[in-house]
């Protein structure tokens, strides 16, 4: 079936941002499992994105800044804020690839509430911090609401040298220009864009994650595939477009 080709810069694909925001000091981490094992947990019309016969799960921390709508200024205070989603790797029947979030930690209120109300995005209202101490970042959450409370993940990486040309699976990880949600009986694609990411290999020094398996995918097992670190990119995200 048809997927159109993974492109770490493509033109913008709407014609007005909705919203806009910064992804500020994110570190990917991600493991290989079976299409099979993520394909029910995915929304109607997608099916498991792969490479090389693989899907991948992610775990990514970053902090959230500026967030606001249209081209209008970002909302002071609650529109900054650390966040730390679980995603999958999909694909849909025009074959536009995108990423579905089993959850996304977040350490502000009001956006939790109004993503799960608008997009019935997986938003869970988390305590979290970022630090940074020269090339290490750790990144702490513990959840709040709704659930399951006390959930936790500590993640910190060393961040290494820049990346001239990223590996195959180091583009069909990070070069994502949408997500896939189901939201009042639809299923929808949000198309997003922004520069070219500027990547680092990182060094995974620790790990204790519970938001895997709370999202209801097997705890990974072995090293990670992946570690990438980026300082950030500014994002522009067009409007929702249902799937037929």
């Amino acid at each position: 079936m048809y997927a159109e080709p993974v492109d770490s810069a493509p033109a913008q694909a709407f014609r007005r941002a909705t919203l806009r925001q910064r992804w500020e000091d994110l570190t990917f981490v991600h493991w290989a499992v079976p299409p099979e094992v993520v394909a029910p947990l995915l929304p109607a019309g997608t099916r498991p994105d792969t490479v090389d016969g693989s899907t991948y799960v992610g775990l990514i921390g970053f902090r959230m800044v500026g967030l606001g709508l249209g081209v209008g200024p970002g909302v002071p205070y609650l529109g900054s804020f650390a966040e730390t989603n679980v995603r999958l790797y999909s694909v849909d029947g025009t074959g536009r690839r995108a990423v579905v979030f089993r959850s996304l930690d977040a350490s502000r209120l009001v956006p939790v509430l109004v993503a799960r109300a608008t997009l019935r995005l997986p938003y869970l209202w988390s305590a979290m911090r970022v630090e940074r101490d020269g090339d290490r970042y750790a990144y702490r959450c513990r959840r709040r609401w709704p659930g399951p409370r006390g959930t936790t993940s500590r993640l910190a990486v060393r961040v290494g040298a820049p990346i001239a040309e990223p590996t195959p699976l180091e583009h069909f990880v990070t070069a994502r220009w949408g997500l896939h949600t189901r939201a009042y009986g639809r299923t929808l694609h949000l198309p997003n864009w922004h520069p070219r990411w500027p990547l680092h290999r990182a060094e995974l020094l620790d790990l204790d994650d519970e938001l895997v398996t709370a999202a209801g995918l097997p705890a990974p097992t072995g090293a990670p595939a992946s570690v990438l670190f980026s300082p950030g990119v500014p994002v522009r995200f067009g409007p929702p477009v249902a799937l037929r």
